[in-house]
C-alpha cells in the first residue's frame, strides 16, 4: 500500500506489521522475513537476509576491495572494516574494561578480553575437554588431534599448525631477527626470546624454585631444576638405559653409541661430540686461556682448571678418602688413590702382562719395551723416558740442588736423596735384613748386605 507521510513524502507499508518504509526496495527486503526468500550467491550457495550482506560477499569471489586507507594503503571489502583499521593509525581504543581499564580497538576484543576476568571459557574440545576463550584456538587446537598442518615452508617443506609458527620458521631460511636488544645489540627471531633476553639485563628472575629458593630467568630452566629434587629422568636411552633430566644430554649421550662427532675442528680435523668442547679445543690452536687466577695471574683454557689451581692457594681438597682420611683436590685423584686400598689395577701391559694403577704409568711402562725416549737433554743429548728424569738430570749441567738439609744445610739434586740423608740425622733405618736382622738406611745396601746369606 502506498501512502503519503506528513511531509508529504511517498511510503511503502508493509500489509502484515503496518511498518512503514520510504523506497520500494526497503519494503521487499523486509517482506522476506515472511516469505522466506532469501538471496543467495551463484558461486557457493551461501545465503543472505539482505542484498548488501550478498553483495559484500561476492566481493571474496572477486577480490574486490573498495575502501583503501589514506595512511597505508591497506584496502578491505566492508567500510566497517576500514574505520576499524584507522584505529590503528589514529590510537583510537573505544572499547574499555571496566575492570582493568584496557581499551581495545574491537568491540569482539573486548568482549574476549573480558573472559580473562570472568574465566569463561566457552569453545570446548570434545575430544580431550579443553576449553578455550577463542574459537580459533578451539580451531588450532583441534590440529594437535587431527595431526593436521596447513602452513607448509615453499623452502624445506616442513609444515605447521599455526600460520604464526611458519613466519617465524622462515626467519631460520631469511637470517630476519626483527625483535633487538636495546642495551647490547643482540637481535631475535621471536618476541618472546628478545623478552627473556632482557631478564639477563634486569637481573629479574620471575621464577623461583619452592624447595630450594633458587630462581630463574625462564620456566622452562625452572621445570628441568625441579628433576634435580624430584629425580625425575623423562628421557630414556634405548640402547643403554640411561636415563637424563633434558633431552639435548640423552641427544648427546646417543652419540656415544652411533659415534657420531658433529662438530670438527677447522685447523686439525679432530671432532667432537659437543660444541663446547671445540670451543674448548680451539683455544689450543689460538693460545687463548679466557680464565685468569687473582692470586698468581696463571690463566687456564677452561674455568673447571682455574676452580682446581685456585684449591692450590686455598688448600681446599674436597674429596677424601672414606678409608684411611686422605684428601685430594682433584676427584680423579681419589679415585686412583682408591686402588692402593682396593689392590685394583685397570691398565697391563700387552707385552709382558705388568699391571698398573694409573694409566699414564702404563704409557711411560711401554717405553722399556719400544726403547722410546721422547724427553732429550738440550745440553749433551741424553734422552728420557719421563720428563720429570729429565729435569733432574739438567740439574748435573745447571749445578742446581733444590733440596736443602734444615739441620747441616746440605743440598741435593734430588728430593729422595734429602730423605736418604735426614736419616743420617734421625738415626731411621727402615730396610732390615730378615735374616740376621741388621738395619739399613737404604735398600739398596739392604739387599747387597742379603748376599752374604744368600751366597
Amino acid at each position: 500500500m502506498n501512502t503519503k507521510s506528513n511531509t508529504g513524502e511517498k511510503c511503502y507499508s508493509c500489509k502484515i506489521c503496518g511498518s512503514y518504509f520510504t523506497s520500494k526496495e526497503c519494503l521487499a527486503m523486509h517482506m522476506q522475513i515472511y516469505t522466506g526468500q532469501k538471496p543467495y550467491c551463484e558461486l557457493c550457495g551461501s545465503s543472505f537476509t539482505k542484498k548488501c550482506s550478498l553483495v559484500i560477499h561476492m566481493r571474496t569471489h572477486t577480490g574486490e576491495k573498495p575502501y583503501s586507507c589514506d595512511v597505508c594503503g591497506s584496502s578491505f571489502t566492508r567500510k566497517q572494516n576500514l574505520l576499524v583499521h584507522m584505529r590503528t593509525h589514529t590510537g583510537e581504543k573505544p572499547y574499555s574494561c571496566e575492570v582493568c581499564c584496557s581499551s581495545f580497538t574491537k568491540k569482539s576484543h573486548l568482549v574476549i578480553h573480558m573472559r580473562t576476568h570472568t574465566g569463561e571459557k566457552p569453545y570446548s574440545c570434545e575430544v580431550c575437554c579443553s576449553s578455550f576463550t577463542k574459537k580459533s584456538h578451539l580451531v588450532i587446537h583441534m590440529r594437535t588431534h587431527t595431526g593436521e598442518k596447513p602452513y607448509s615452508c615453499e623452502v624445506c617443506g616442513t609444515s605447521f599448525i599455526t600460520k604464526h609458527d611458519l613466519v617465524i620458521h622462515m626467519r631460520t631460511h631469511t637470517g630476519e631477527r626483527p625483535y633487538s636488544c636495546e642495551i647490547c645489540g643482540s637481535s631475535f627471531t621471536q618476541k618472546q626470546h628478545m623478552l627473556v633476553h632482557m631478564r639477563i639485563h634486569t637481573g629479574e628472575k620471575p621464577y623461583s624454585c619452592d624447595v630450594c629458593g633458587m630462581s630463574f630467568i625462564k620456566k622452562s630452566t625452572l621445570v628441568i631444576h625441579m628433576r634435580t629434587h624430584t629425580g625425575e629422568k623423562p628421557y630414556s636411552c634405548e640402547v643403554c638405559g640411561s636415563s637424563f633430566i633434558r633431552k639435548h644430554e640423552l641427544v648427546i649421550h646417543m652419540r656415544a653409541h652411533t659415534g657420531e662427532k658433529p662438530y670438527s675442528c677447522d685447523v686439525c680435523g679432530s671432532s667432537f661430540i659437543r660444541k663446547h668442547y671445540l670451543v674448548i679445543h680451539m683455544r689450543t690452536h689460538t693460545g687463548e686461556k679466557p680464565y685468569s687466577c687473582d692470586v698468581c695471574g696463571s690463566s687456564f683454557i677452561r674455568k673447571h682448571d682455574l676452580v682446581i689451581h685456585m684449591r692450590t692457594h686455598t688448600g681446599e681438597k674436597p674429596y677424601s678418602c672414606e678409608v684411611c682420611g686422605t684428601s685430594f683436590k682433584k676427584k680423579p685423584y681419589l679415585v686412583s688413590h682408591m686402588r692402593t686400598h682396593t689392590g685394583e689395577k685397570p691398565y697391563s701391559c700387552e707385552v709382558c702382562g705388568s699391571s698398573f694403577i694409573h694409566k699414564h704409568d702404563l704409557v711411560i711402562h711401554m717405553r722399556i719395551h719400544t726403547g722410546e725416549k721422547p724427553y732429550p737433554c738440550e745440553v749433551c743429548g741424553s734422552s728420557f723416558t719421563r720428563k720429570q728424569h729429565m729435569l733432574i738430570h739438567m740439574r748435573t749441567h745447571t749445578g742446581e740442588k733444590p733440596y736443602s738439609c734444615d739441620i747441616c744445610g746440605s743440598s741435593f739434586m734430588r728430593k729422595d736423596a734429602l730423605v736418604i740423608h735426614m736419616r743420617t740425622h734421625t738415626g731411621e733405618k727402615p730396610y732390615s735384613c730378615e735374616v740376621c736382622g741388621t738395619s739399613f738406611t737404604r735398600k739398596q745396601h739392604m739387599l747387597r748386605h742379603m748376599r752374604i746369606h744368600t751366597g
